[in-house]
Formats: C-alpha cells, sequence, structure tokens
C-alpha cells in the first residue's frame, strides 16, 4: 500500500504550505477503494490516490475550491458511483476533506533595525511563522524567539522566491533602494496576503511614482500599504510602531481566517468507521 500521502503531509508541514487531506471515510457497494484510503491535495501538486477517475477529479476540485475559499472546517461530500460521475462502480462512497496547514500566518519580516526588534516578540507570540531576513549578521539580537528564522542574505530580496503563497510580507530595512526592489519583487508575485511598507505618505508617493514608471498598475500599487500600523496609534517609539504594526496584522488575519463558508458538519457515526 503507497503512503506517499504520509510523506506529502511531513512536506506540506515543513514548508508550511496549505493543503486538504482527503479520506475514503464510507463505502457502500462496488468503489474503487476501501475504507481509510487517503490522498493530499496541494493548490499545484496531489498525492497517492482515492481510485482515480472522475470520484477523484471531483474530489480535487472540491479540495483545491476549498484552499482559494481558506476554508478551515472539514466537510464531507457524499458521492454515488453512477453514470453521472462517469463510473460503473455502482456503489457510494463518503469523502472527508481536511484543510491543512490553514491556521498559521506566514510572516517575512525584511530588516532588523529598532522597530523590526521591538515587532519580532510580538509577533512571535502569535500564531505566526515568522522569517527574519537582513543582510547584516550584527544586527540580529542574541537571542531569537521560537518561531522565528532568522536569514542573513547577501541580498534580501533572493528570499521572495523561496516564501510560500499568502505569506505576509513587512519591509522596514535600512535601505530605500533595498526597500524599493524589495516592493517590485513582492508586487510582482502578486500572490501575497498582505505587504506593509515602513514609511510616510511621502514615501509612499515616491515609491508609487517609481513603480508606475516600471509599468506596475494601480490595482498592484494599491495592495501595497503604506503608512503601515493601526492610524489611531500615533506614537514614534520602536514599541508603539510595534504594536500598532502587530494590531494592523492581527485584524487582517482574523479577517482573512474569518471568512470560511459554511461547511457540512462532519457526521461522528461515519467518521467512527474509518479504518486507518
Amino acid at each position: 500500500m503507497s503512503h506517499e500521502w504520509i510523506r506529502a503531509l511531513n512536506q506540506l508541514d515543513a514548508d508550511a504550505t496549505p493543503g486538504v487531506m482527503i479520506t475514503l471515510v464510507d463505502e457502500r457497494g462496488s468503489t474503487p477503494r476501501n475504507a481509510g484510503t487517503k490522498m493530499v491535495v496541494s493548490q499545484d501538486h496531489q498525492f497517492d490516490t482515492i481510485g482515480g477517475g472522475h470520484l477523484e477529479y471531483k474530489a480535487i476540485k472540491i479540495a483545491r475550491q476549498m484552499l482559494e475559499q481558506k476554508q478551515s472546517q472539514p466537510r464531507l461530500e457524499r458521492f454515488s458511483l453512477g453514470a453521472s460521475l462517469g463510473q460503473c462502480c455502482g456503489g457510494a462512497t463518503t469523502l472527508l476533506f481536511e484543510p491543512l496547514n490553514t491556521g498559521t500566518v506566514q510572516i517575512a519580516l525584511f530588516g532588523a533595525g529598532h522597530v523590526a526588534r521591538a515587532l519580532i516578540p510580538v509577533l512571535a507570540s502569535l500564531p505566526c511563522q515568522i522569517r527574519w531576513i537582513d543582510s547584516r549578521e550584527g544586527e540580529f539580537p542574541a537571542t531569537i524567539p521560537e518561531g522565528v528564522e532568522k536569514i542573513v542574505s547577501e541580498y534580501p530580496v533572493d528570499e521572495i522566491d523561496n516564501l510560500p503563497a499568502n505569506s505576509y510580507f513587512i519591509v522596514m530595512t535600512h535601505n530605500h533602494q533595498l526597500d524599493q526592489e524589495l516592493a517590485e519583487a513582492i508586487l510582482k508575485r502578486n500572490d501575497f496576503e498582505y505587504f506593509g511598507l515602513i514609511g510616510s505618505k511621502t514615501k509612499r508617493n515616491k515609491f508609487s511614482h517609481r513603480l508606475q514608471a516600471k509599468g506596475f498598475t494601480e490595482s498592484q500599487i494599491a495592495r501595497m500599504i503604506c503608512p503601515i500600523g493601526i492610524g489611531e496609534v500615533k506614537g514614534k517609539l520602536p514599541a508603539e510602531i510595534a504594536v500598532s504594526v502587530a494590531g494592523e496584522i492581527i485584524a487582517h488575519y482574523n479577517a482573512a481566517f474569518g471568512s470560511d463558508q459554511q461547511s457540512t458538519p462532519v457526521d461522528a457515526s461515519v467518521v467512527e468507521r474509518l479504518a486507518i
């Protein structure tokens, strides 16, 4: 029996990539696979099989719709294996769809200056996985909080391609030119959940003009949040700015993860029949 789905779970977890595990939890009559059969689906890949055919195609489509809608609750779907699914088994099956890695916010923080050093402990106390990136080894504190990966990169822009989709990007480096290059690379990806750039309205206007000159559209530039932070917090101390930025991040991910559509409640009597 293949256990590719187990390796897939480990890989998706290591990469913090959202996915959906599909389990055949109920079988009646003739079905292509037995109860307990599993497969895992990410936005770009699928691992293992629940029997192939149109049933599997339909299951993958449902799983990817769940990923696109950022659903975090499991759901059950029942299928009759007849002509409507292009299958001749004549039985029926129930599939359980379980979202994976949907509750952890992926944050990339560029810059290790005073504000970043005040912000990191706040973010580390939240359900976030954080990559803290700077070219200057000496700017990082001696102790890095748990859940934070320190990345020393000669050219931090190179790290953007290594980050998962739907990441939160926070840019607050010591160099405006580097901030500009990071902004361009992030906006080109266009698959981020949040992009905040530290700075004033004047800085935003300058960056906007430069981005427009390089061919970025108004809708792309509008996704760049600058200034960042909760507007009601007016303080200029690093700790005050950090709390303001963290508050904006929390409000954003609460809104994102709170937008799940209602899903079919899981029938406990069916799940109890699962044979692992």
